[in-house]
């Protein structure tokens, strides 16, 4: 996947750069390595490049892979076909890991070794600028990762309530004017339904002071952002994939999450912390069974790409990597 900062379209060189790829390998691979018959779920497929890396790595290795986007899977198969009896793509997203291990044959709990999750917008739907996930180009306004179903951002924007289009502006976008914006919004689609990014690139323009644009960066990256995830239910699919993933992972397994921004970062580190402490009421003075830690962490905080990757792959900027080792099961609550 990528930065979910959208740019203009990048040449076909820099597109395929799979970000901390090798950090991820160093996480992942003595699991990968430990295991008898090695599974990994690439959870968030995209182009594939994290996924070749570890099928030509790994010559046991089996691979499941998941993306929402069919466009994807099929570019992607293309790209694996020389390992295609080591591999199961899946159209779906990424809390369908229990479905795609029984799809693939597989117990959905306790049968894998590794799981990546790469999330944010993939490299090809941001050089795609017909998909409406760049304001830095016109297009219609889509953002769907699946383009066969779901509401897109134009339908957000001609349909929802000033309420609803505030609170998802401030809450996924972080839009310190997502009242005065919704307002403007609600105002012009009156007049004439928005279908393309341009319209609302201006409104933006319009909208936002212009002392904030000038120390805030492009002012449609918020609401932007905060358009994609509502459109792709993003958060709430993230919420649902970690606890699948975490029982999907046999004693030993290890999953790596790469973020893009701060809201998907917070899910995970909230979601990793919780099943990383004791549930032992305090005071007792011995472990309750089955109420110990279920994960070790594995990353100290976030890690962050370097400069030289940074400068060799720039989408690699944003991204923060948590990563943790499943070491125990974890009883019912």
């Amino acid at each position: 996947m990528g930065s979910d900062e959208p740019r203009d379209p990048a040449p076909n060189d820099a597109r395929h750069i799979p970000v901390l790829l090798q950090r991820a390998d160093e996480l992942l691979g003595p699991a990968i390595e430990a295991a008898q018959l090695p599974v990994l779920i690439d959870a968030t497929l995209g182009l594939g490049g994290h996924a070749e890396h570890f099928l030509r790595t790994y010559p046991t290795l089996r691979l499941i892979g998941l993306d929402r986007d069919q466009e994807a899977l099929r570019a992607t198969a293309s790209r694996l076909a020389s390992y295609q009896a080591r591999i199961t793509l899946v159209h779906s997203t990424y809390d369908g890991i229990a479905a795609a291990l029984e799809q693939a044959g597989l117990a959905p709990v306790e049968s894998v070794a590794a799981i990546l999750f790469d999330l944010g917008v993939s490299s090809m739907q941001l050089d795609e600028v017909e998909r409406g996930f760049a304001y830095s180009v016109d297009a219609p306004l889509d953002m769907r990762m699946d383009q066969t179903r779901g509401a897109t951002a134009a339908d957000v924007l001609n349909t929802y309530s000033h309420g609803d289009l505030a609170r998802i502006l401030k809450t996924y976008g972080e839009e310190r004017f997502a009242g005065r914006v919704a307002s403007e919004i609600v105002k012009r689609r009156r007049v004439k339904p928005f279908t393309t990014s341009a319209e609302l690139v201006q409104l933006l323009y319009d909208v936002i002071p212009a002392a904030t644009r000038r120390t805030g960066g492009h002012p449609a990256k918020r609401t932007f952002q905060a358009l994609r995830v509502e459109v792709n239910g993003e958060l709430d699919i993230l919420r649902a994939a970690i606890p699948a993933a975490i029982d999907a992972l046999a004693l030993g397994g290890r999953v790596v999450f790469m973020s893009y921004q701060s809201l998907e970062d917070r899910v995970v580190k909230h979601e990793l912390a919780a099943r990383s402490v004791s549930r032992t009421p305090p005071g007792l003075p011995v472990e309750l069974p089955g109420m110990g830690p279920e994960l070790r962490l594995l990353t100290r905080g976030a890690e962050r790409a370097s400069e030289a990757e940074i400068e060799q792959n720039p989408r690699s900027a944003p991204v923060r990597m948590r990563a943790a080792e499943r070491i125990a099961r974890r009883s019912a609550a």
